[in-house]
């Protein structure tokens, strides 16, 4: 991905945020070893006991999977490291017909952003994707359909070939592969891991957000992420929702970005 200007200046301070999980499979043995707890506690003090554990577990564990910033199966990027001076602008779904007047706000503003792209939405238009990266901008995958409503519960096989057809399709149009994985609606079950290990991405959460996929309200969005505003913050944006203000809540956000003296930048 191209660097964004004024990044030799260190906003990172040497520390690298990209981070591919080690070891994607370390939650199996973890699962059962709690699993085998339960059962013994089951049998030695009773279901009083018993019971309330294996709620707990199964509780732990679906928590594990809908928190956006949970690390209970891989690692995933909240904030920039310690030192970061700008924050990153972070932009999901597309891309869509609001891409270049997204562009042309990015730039009149001389922001950076990184667009987490759908592959199918990539792949009919081609061209976007191209625009992005020659804006100077990064692209991030987002998986290849963007199946909202079940990606939480996929299995391992329709997991990997959502993440790695998308990894194919953006890096066939850009003739490099992305580095960053966002997950759909946030969501990581322990079957994401794997195939981001395998194609080196590192999966991107966020620490300001405004709901802005479904909130119709432009002062709305943008006063829930100017209270999170800060060096090192990751601003998570949408392109292309239905109610069609996605642009003017993105102005909303650059114009407190630089009111509060940042700046937005990529992290590579």
């Amino acid at each position: 991905m191209r660097r964004c200007a004024g990044h030799a200046a260190g906003i990172m301070r040497g520390m690298s945020p990209h981070r591919p999980p080690r070891r994607p499979h370390l939650w199996l043995p973890l699962l059962l070893a709690s699993q085998l707890a339960v059962v013994v506690a089951w049998w030695w003090l009773g279901w009083r006991v018993g019971l309330p554990l294996l709620l707990a577990s199964h509780a732990l564990c679906l928590w594990g999977v809908l928190a956006p910033g949970s690390r209970l199966f891989g690692p995933v990027l909240t904030r920039l490291p310690d030192g970061a001076q700008g924050v990153w602008l972070t932009i999901d779904d597309g891309p869509s017909d609001d891409t270049l007047p997204l562009l042309d706000l990015l730039d009149a503003h001389g922001a950076k952003a990184t667009f987490f792209l759908v592959g199918a939405r990539a792949r009919a238009r081609p061209e976007l994707v191209r625009e992005i990266l020659r804006r100077g901008h990064g692209i991030g995958n987002h998986s290849q359909t963007h199946p909202q409503a079940v990606f939480w519960a996929l299995g391992p096989a329709r997991m990997r070939r959502e993440i790695l057809d998308c990894q194919r399709t953006l890096s066939g149009i850009a003739g490099q592969a992305p580095v960053w994985f966002r997950s759909v609606v946030g969501h990581s079950n322990p079957f994401v891991h794997a195939p981001l290990r395998d194609a080196g991405l590192a999966r991107v959460g966020w620490s300001a957000r405004g709901f802005d996929a479904v909130e119709a309200d432009v002062d709305r969005v943008v006063s829930r992420i100017a209270a999170d505003l800060a060096p090192g913050a990751i601003v998570l944006l949408h392109e292309g929702a239905g109610h069609g203000r996605n642009v003017g809540m993105v102005a909303g956000v650059l114009a407190r970005i630089q009111a509060q003296g940042l700046r937005a930048v990529l992290p590579d």
